[in-house]
């Protein structure tokens, strides 16, 4: 059992994800009584929560499929929300973390992805927030085989 002590001010709360079609899913906010969506108007590939940015009240990390103001191909995203007096806003919304991301978990208050490179190599890394943004802080593996890559990445275990 996980009990995280809500800054005071914070109703408990709660992120779900409600698909709608292939290419539409609406992320809602459950605070007490009320609710909140955000639509997300594209493929979504995963979906977790936890506590990324260390302030103990719990964000929300959408896996989506779609270009980005600053990367025009259309790609697997991480995109972050956080709660912010009772409605979802944007806490990051990443266009690229370094390599081509596959796939990310969320333990221990980091977040690990899975990407891999132009030349057919896969790493897994551990990122951590930093003040503005996710930052890469450790390769568990680099420059392998996706199988190898798979082997480290499968053993981690999301948070929800």
């Amino acid at each position: 059992m996980v009990v995280m002590n809500i800054p005071k001010g914070v109703q408990a709360q709660e992120f779900t994800l409600e698909q709608k079609s292939d290419s539409l899913s609406f992320l809602v906010l459950h605070t007490g009584n009320s609710h909140y969506r955000w639509a997300l108007n594209f493929p979504v590939y995963q979906f977790c929560t936890g506590d990324v940015d260390g302030d103990g009240v719990v964000d929300a990390l959408v896996g989506v499929i779609k270009t980005t103001r600053f990367d025009p191909q259309v790609a697997r995203r991480l995109f972050i929300f956080k709660n912010y007096h009772g409605r979802i806003r944007a806490l990051w919304m990443g266009s690229r973390l370094g390599g081509i991301l596959e796939d990310f978990r969320f333990v221990e208050g980091k977040v690990y992805t899975l990407q891999s490179t132009t030349d057919g190599k896969y790493a897994v890394l551990r990122h951590q927030w930093r003040k503005f943004g996710l930052g890469a802080d450790e390769f568990l593996v680099k420059g392998v085989s996706r199988q190898e890559a798979l082997k480290v990445f499968d053993k981690l275990i999301i948070e929800d």
